[in-house]
């Protein structure tokens, strides 16, 4: 027989086999029922809806429900319909797990990267939407521009420019779903353009190494001294990648010399320089530095986020691209990852102030957080040095020499997720190892907080 289908409140497909309607009908509904595929609380089309569309009689309907509901299968009462009887289901066995993974997580968390997410503004986020929502013009839900929205990408330019310093200008700022895709963009336009490599810190994030390799580009790592990374010395690669405001994981700021050489050299050699802002609005104990983009806009690709200020759920960043190369990267794909209502959102949310209040208020809960952290190592392990602490939402504890592998276990036996600084080294970075731990303090909620410092002081030498 025909597929054939009914509707009211959900789509219900039903094919009724062997001799007679009703029969047939009746060991459909059965086999639904029985196999799970209709939930236990579902509610059935009407008789008459369901007899319309599977083009039989009524009481051919009606004579299937009764005998159902007289095997216990469905429910039917006055008001209520007929449902489906809530009762097990069988359900497929579980697989087993993985070889070598946790059984589970661990109950605290200090692994850097995520910000403290039960602090997510829901209800402002949502009159937010609401009034996006409500204003947003027909044309808002078709396809749209490749670069993101008009008004999302207005409010960020101005947004970025009263408070990082940020030239941009609306019609070269693209919207992209967080970080790392905005960087497979750029390489696979970088690629395109006949870059072979990407020069980067030795100390960073591996998912973006990879990232960076499976776009047809060799990371290769800048070499450092005291003053830190050294960009001008990126030879003859295609781009340099940069934390300028703050470095992950080690924290500092590159130093206005360094700074000034990144913009030499990407002038020198047509290079560019592609600047990372992933957590620039969170800073303590300096005056924010302003962004390296500001310096030289044709030559600097300003890349930032709402993963760290809001959360990487939203899958919300942005690219301020040099006029030169955004056909190229409209080219790859961009604009199509980010949804009009989440854009429309932000909008909103920027503009309204909701956003400036949200960061204020858990720049406030986030220093707050770190200065705990630094009186309770400072107080019960004297031996290890708090670095990093500035800015941003991590900082490094630096170990006794040959004690990083040692204290990871230790924090693991308490119960806490944390990493060594280790596992940020780029594979080919010259500059010697650190024992260290790069502890996000953000990440844990609030109520969870005291007693992840209670692990970590616990786990240290």
């Amino acid at each position: 027989m025909a597929e054939r289908w009914a509707t009211f409140g959900i789509d219900l497909h039903l094919e009724p086999t062997g001799p007679g309607l009703r029969r047939g009908l009746t060991d459909a509904l059965r086999e639904a029922v029985r196999t799970g595929r209709l939930a236990p609380g579902t509610r059935l089309p009407s008789s008459r809806s369901l007899a319309t569309d599977l083009g039989i009689a009524r009481n051919t309907v009606a004579d299937a429900y009764a005998d159902l509901v007289a095997e216990g299968r469905l429910t039917a009462r006055q008001g209520s319909g007929t449902r489906v009887a809530d009762r097990a289901v069988p359900r497929p066995p579980a697989r087993p797990s993985t070889p070598g993974r946790a059984p589970g997580r661990l109950p605290y968390d200090l692994v850097p990267g995520t910000p403290d997410l039960a602090s997510f503004p829901r209800a402002g986020w949502l009159r937010a939407a609401r009034r996006a929502l409500t204003a947003a013009p027909n044309d808002a839900f078709g396809y749209g521009d490749p670069r993101g929205r008009p008004e999302l990408r207005t409010a960020l330019a101005d947004y970025l420019a009263r408070v990082r310093g940020v030239r941009a200008d609306p019609e070269r700022l693209v919207v992209c779903a967080g970080f790392a895709e905005g960087l497979r963009l750029l390489c696979t336009a970088l690629r395109a353009r006949g870059a072979r490599t990407l020069a980067v810190e030795p100390y960073g994030l591996d998912v973006h190494w990879d990232l960076v390799e499976r776009a047809g580009l060799r990371t290769v790592p800048l070499p450092v001294d005291d003053a830190g990374p050294r960009p001008g010395d990126a030879g003859d690669a295609g781009a340099v990648l940069l934390n300028p405001a703050h470095q992950f994981p080690l924290g500092g700021a590159l130093v206005p010399e360094r700074r000034a050489e990144a913009v030499d050299w990407a002038r020198r050699t047509g290079g560019l320089v592609l600047e990372d802002d992933y957590d620039g609005e969170f800073r303590y104990d300096r005056q924010a530095v302003g962004a390296l983009q500001d310096l030289d806009p044709d030559h600097v690709v300003y890349l930032g986020t709402a993963s760290k200020s809001l959360a990487p759920g939203l899958r919300l960043g942005w690219m301020v691209l040099p006029e030169r190369l955004l056909p190229d990267v409209l080219a790859q794909g961009a604009g199509r990852s980010v949804g009009v209502l989440e854009q429309l959102t932000l909008a909103e949310f920027l503009t309204s102030g909701a956003y400036d209040r949200h960061v204020r208020a858990a720049r406030l809960r986030y220093r707050r957080r770190r200065d705990a952290l630094v009186a309770a190592v400072t107080a019960r392990a004297p031996e290890v040095r708090v670095t990093g602490i500035a800015a941003g939402l991590h900082a490094v504890l630096r170990l006794p020499p040959g004690t990083e592998q040692s204290v990871v276990r230790a924090a693991t036996w308490q119960g806490l997720a944390v990493h060594g600084l280790s596992r940020f080294r780029h594979p080919a970075a010259t500059v010697p190892p650190a024992d260290a731990l790069v502890v996000g303090y953000a990440t844990p909620p609030d109520h969870a907080w005291t007693g992840t410092l209670e692990a970590l002081c616990k786990a240290l030498p």
